[in-house]
Order: C-alpha cells, then structure tokens, then sequence
C-alpha cells in the first residue's frame, strides 16, 4: 500500500516528460549518450550474461536497450507513460525479451524476486529533492544483493556556494543555441531554478547513509558527475562464493 506522505513522482517528472512531442526528440536532445562506457563498468565489477540490472529512470531506453544484449535481463523502470510506451516498442522492434518496461519511479518501484546485480540511473535523481534522494538510495540498497553495483550520472554541483555564479556563467557559455539538438542556456537556468541538483558535498554523505561505498566518482564542468558505487559484501565469503558462481558460469575454474 502506498504510503499517505510520499509524493507523487509524475508531479515531479517535468510536463515535458509527459509530453509525446518532446519525448519524440528527446534523444537528439540528450546527445544520443553511448551505454558502453556504463556497460563496461559493470562487467568490471562482475556482472554478465546472468546478471539483472535495473534501469531507474530509464527515460527511452537509451541504457536499457543497448544493455540487453550483455545481461540476463534489464528492467527499465520510468515514471513517464509516454516513455515506457516508447521503450515497449523499441525493445520489441528490436527482439528484446530481456527488456521489462514497467510504469515506477525511485519511491514506487516494487522489486520482486532475487536482490539485483546491479543498477542504474541517468539524469533522474535530480528530480527528487535531497529528502527523498536519501529515501531512494535507500530502496536501491535494499534491492541489491551484496557486492551489488550502482551507476549514477548527473547534474551535480562540485564547487562551493560561493563559486555559482562564475561556474554557472562558464556552463551556460558552452550551451547550445538550438533547443532541438541539445540544452541551451535558457534550459539550463531553468534546471537551476527549478530542478533539485545537489552539491556533491551533500550528495556523497547521503550515498553513505544509504549504506554505498564510493570506488569512483567523476566530474565534468564541475556541474556533472558520474558515481561507481557498491553496497559492501556482508562477509569474504560471500565475495569468494559469488566470485565462484560466476567464473563456473563462464565455464572456468574460480
């Protein structure tokens, strides 16, 4: 059941998000962003063919469906209807079983079955402000088993509050003047003003209560992070089992 204080996450979304018009170009706009940078980085850390990964805030796809291939299965979990609809054609166009487009967010995706392998979240979290960041990190630690991988990419602040105008200016002067093909200034004051970016100094404290540790964190701009996390093993000999199952999966000796 639905708890009586949580928000509701599609209030929070963006309108545009929920518009057919927008999300038709969203790709362009976003930059078309490569999923193999973000692939390698889990098989790094040990998950393949008989791994699942869960995509929250999967948007249209753009992660979940070039990750399909190189995992057992993908959930794509995204809040906008609109979007979902998207991926559900796209994944079957491209003969995806492995992909499960679901309707949730951060706070009502309802994981059923084995803890998760690894997950994933792309330009999402910033539409939640810290409180329910905190609460959101906390359900994905719970999902994942133990040594479990977490992917963050997004708009994060890595300066001091007194520096925001001079980063601010630098970022906006790099920003595109055609709305179609990528954010122009215009768009970026607005994520300012009204999206919930947060400081990194506030962002990784909260990373920690939720129970991750950080094995890398990088930055772009000072506006834009990206997060390699993983929720501790609870002892080495869960390590060296699963270590185990994994190499007798891929047919060599532990």
């Amino acid at each position: 059941m639905r708890q009586p204080w949580l928000i509701d996450e599609l209030a929070y979304a963006g309108h545009e998000h929920l518009d057919p018009g927008f999300v038709a170009g969203y790709d362009r706009k976003q930059g078309f962003p490569d999923a193999a940078e973000d692939v390698t980085v889990f098989r790094r850390h040990g998950l393949g063919s008989g791994s699942t990964v869960l995509d929250l805030g999967a948007g249209t796809g753009q992660f979940a469906l070039a990750a399909a291939p190189q995992f057992g299965r993908v959930i794509a979990a995204e809040i906008s209807p609109v979007m979902v609809q998207v991926m559900r054609a796209r994944a079957a166009e491209a003969g995806l079983a492995n992909v499960d487009p679901v309707q949730a967010g951060f706070l009502s995706y309802n994981h059923r079955g084995p803890p998760l392998d690894g997950v994933y979240t792309r330009n999402a979290l910033h539409h939640l402000p810290d409180f329910w960041k905190a609460i959101a990190l906390g359900r994905i630690a719970t999902v994942l088993r133990s040594g479990g991988v977490l992917r963050v990419h997004d708009l994060i602040y890595d300066f001091a509050p007194s520096e925001a105008d001079a980063v601010f200016d630098r970022w906006f002067n790099l920003a595109v003047d055609d709305p179609a093909s990528g954010y122009t200034a215009a768009d970026l004051a607005e994520h300012v003003r009204a999206e919930f970016s947060t400081y990194r100094w506030l962002f990784e404290p909260i990373l920690a209560v939720a129970g991750f540790e950080i094995l890398s964190a990088e930055f772009s701009g000072r506006v834009y992070g990206a997060y390699t996390c993983r929720k501790p093993w609870s002892d080495v000999r869960e390590a060296i089992q699963w270590a185990a199952a994994q190499a007798a999966a891929r047919g060599h000796r532990p």
